[in-house]
């Protein structure tokens, strides 16, 4: 009579990345993306390069970070080191979003402030921004298609963009009116009730 088979083993829990890997995946997000399409980078890096984070941990992350004060991209960079390796991961990961930056613009400064009038100046500017634009909305689409699903997510979306695009109400009112609201909808045992009634 042979012996039964013994179960497989379980797969070890992949390793954290180091400390060194997340500074350079950091700071080549800081060295080549540009103006609002920064999300975009943060999301290919993390999600679809590294392999980090899975759309929803991304867009948790995200969502955390654009109810905080201060730059969204240093809070994404944070709360992600912070997920990836504790505070070790998370001063490392803002620091070295933060350095490419913070050296452009201190060299471009002094250079703009001499060539600002220049044509070909306005005109690399304005295609910097329409990129920046079309990255914005890649990545909406992209985490929008797992997340915006339910009416009431919709409804959340379409009021914030009306109220800000539209009536140029400002962003903090916005965010604390709209956002005390899509909490509201969300509170815990909404969605039971919802399915218990179906």
């Amino acid at each position: 009579m042979s012996e039964p088979t013994p179960p497989p083993m379980p797969s070890p829990p992949p390793s954290p990345p180091s400390l060194g890997r997340i500074a350079t995946v950091f700071v080549t997000i800081g060295a080549t993306s540009f103006g609002g399409g920064v999300v975009a980078y943060l999301r290919s890096a993390l999600v679809e390069r590294e392999r980090w984070l899975d759309d929803r941990s991304f867009l948790r992350v995200l969502e955390l970070s654009q109810t905080l004060p201060g730059l969204n991209t240093v809070n994404v960079a944070v709360l992600a080191g912070d997920e990836l390796r504790g505070w070790p991961g998370a001063v490392v990961a803002a620091l070295a979003v933060i350095a490419p930056g913070l050296v452009a613009v201190t060299a471009l400064g002094a250079v703009y402030a001499t060539y600002a009038h220049d044509p070909s100046v306005a005109a690399t500017l304005a295609g910097a921004a329409a990129a920046a634009v079309g990255l914005l909305v890649a990545v909406t689409v992209q985490i929008g298609r797992r997340q915006l699903v339910e009416p009431r997510d919709l409804a959340v979306v379409v009021v914030t963009a009306i109220a800000v695009g539209w009536f140029r109400l400002s962003l903090g009112w916005v965010v604390l009116i709209v956002g005390s609201v899509s909490i509201w909808l969300h509170r815990p045992g909404v969605d039971r009730v919802a399915e218990d009634k179906h």
